[in-house]
């Protein structure tokens, strides 16, 4: 997978996390995951296509999801109700939006769904033909794993 197709995930998820939720970011250690399931309590995925196409999720604990949550709302929340869930989704989707400005102005259109929710860890999700690369990020509310699974489009058209 090109780094140039990574930095825009992780420049992306680093602006938000500051932003939304005021957390010190710091990266960890790139690996390269093969297994079909979830790692997080709480996961959310989106499919991108375009010049760019694949799968990228967020991937935390649902403590995590619970400050960040909290902190965006500025009011505790205590279980994975309904707001929490919408809240984790729509922060995923913000993420993932300026990701794919960044990929636009590397030359790289792309569209992305909408989220989805994934909740509970162990669950599979099948991807044909792609191998994840699995980036933490760690924060002082814990480590959201940001999985990518991202290649250019097989016909190599670019913007």
């Amino acid at each position: 997978m090109k780094v140039k197709l990574i930095n825009p995930f992780v420049v992306a998820a680093g602006e938000v996390l500051k932003t939304e939720v005021q957390a010190d970011v710091r990266r960890g250690e790139i690996k390269i995951f093969k297994s079909p399931y979830t790692q997080g309590d709480v996961t959310v995925l989106f499919t991108i296509v375009g010049q760019v196409e694949g799968i990228v999720m967020y991937g935390m604990t649902t403590s995590m999801a619970l400050a960040f949550t909290s902190k965006m709302l500025g009011q505790p929340m205590e279980e994975l109700d309904d707001l929490v869930q919408s809240g984790i989704a729509e922060l995923g989707n913000v993420i993932t939006g300026r990701a794919v400005t960044l990929l636009a102005q590397e030359g790289y259109m792309a569209d992305i769904s909408v989220p989805t929710l994934i909740i509970g860890s162990g669950v599979e999700i099948s991807i044909l033909e792609f191998q994840r690369l699995v980036i933490p990020l760690i924060t002082q509310y814990g480590t959201l794993n940001i999985h990518l699974a991202l290649r250019e489009k097989r016909d190599g058209a670019r913007g």
